[in-house]
């Protein structure tokens, strides 16, 4: 019984392994293409005007002040809590 039940818990592991795998080749291939559309974007001159208060986001973070940051983050633009997350962490 015990080596039935080791057995399932090994096949859960390797299960969750091959999907973390796919998970990560997947983030590498968005962020592939985001660099491509950064790329096309800045080629094109679409670049949207910065605002002003993100300098108030840099500040936060050089006070080690990351939630703050975040949370002004989410303000300027309506970001949900992951992406701001995820944005003010390449920020810092």
């Amino acid at each position: 019984m015990e080596i039935a039940g080791l057995f399932f818990i090994l096949i859960g592991v390797l299960a969750v392994m091959g999907v973390q795998s796919r998970i990560d080749r997947a983030d590498k291939r968005v962020a592939r293409v985001e660099r491509k559309l950064d790329l096309v974007i800045d080629h094109l001159g679409l670049r949207e005007p910065v605002d002003p208060r993100m300098d108030e986001v840099v500040a936060l973070l050089r006070s080690d002040k990351k939630i703050q940051a975040i949370k002004v983050y989410r303000e300027i633009t309506g970001a949900g809590l992951k992406e701001a997350k995820d944005a003010v962490e390449r920020m810092a």
